[in-house]
């Protein structure tokens, strides 16, 4: 039974070294790739999976990032979540975003990638794939080998159930972590106050065998650098 996704949480509050100079005068999610900034791809994804409330957290350069948010015209509701204090990193800043979501699972997504879908709207292929009785939370993945513009050994091993174990170090692992996950509420209890990043929560999950993956179907396109830009560009007009 495909799981309803209420909310979403878009994370938009990095500071964007890896994309200097561009992020010289910009946030790095408005930095513009194929003609559009890299939030509105992801913003585009989850307009057409019918996802009604979105919250995005924002640090640097907020006012710039929060005027582009505020001129759209959209099928959901935006919220926003101030890190303008403190940077609180990606397990924080769902932390302090989560009293502004509601529903069971959460989609979670970062703003510095773009994907194309496969077959099923990507999604609503991880909603199709929930299981709240077994997952903590459920992350799209996708083989190293078809990761456009990400460098590094892979992140995680799959088992034939779904579950996922992490490379070990020294040793490559066959698939990547895109961006894009869903994760219940549950996640997050007891989770440590400040700046921690999800791998903490993430390495709970995988203790209790409560971390799934899926593997992605269509592109997926790590828009890290300036030098990423062109690639990716390329290769969706290709498509």
């Amino acid at each position: 039974m495909t799981a309803k996704i209420e909310s979403a949480m878009v994370m938009a509050a990095g500071i964007g070294k890896r994309m200097r100079p561009l992020t010289a005068t910009r946030p790095k999610p408005l930095v513009r790739v194929a003609g559009k900034a890299l939030i509105d791809h992801s913003l585009d994804r989850i307009a057409a999976a019918g996802i009604g409330h979105v919250v995005v957290n924002v640090h640097y350069l907020a006012d710039a990032l929060e005027a582009h948010l505020a001129a759209q015209k959209r099928p959901f509701s935006i919220a926003i979540s101030d890190e303008r204090a403190e940077l609180l990193e990606t397990g924080g800043g769902m932390v302090k975003a989560l009293p502004q979501l509601s529903g069971d699972p959460i989609l979670i997504v970062n703003s510095d990638n773009i994907w194309t879908d496969g077959p099923e709207d990507s999604i609503r292929h991880l909603a199709r794939h929930w299981d709240g009785d077994r997952m903590d939370a459920l992350l799209l993945v996708i083989r190293q080998a078809s990761a456009s513009g990400h460098g590094g050994r892979g992140d995680f091993h799959m088992d034939p159930a779904g579950r996922l174990s992490r490379r070990k170090p020294g040793h490559v692992a066959p698939f990547v972590y895109t961006g894009i996950q869903l994760v219940s509420p549950r996640l997050l209890e007891g989770a440590p106050d400040g700046p921690f990043s999800t791998n903490i929560l993430w390495d709970r999950a995988i203790a209790a065998g409560r971390l799934f993956g899926l593997s992605h179907m269509g592109q997926w396109f790590d828009v890290g650098t300036p030098a990423s830009i062109a690639p990716t560009e390329a290769a969706l007009t290709d498509g």
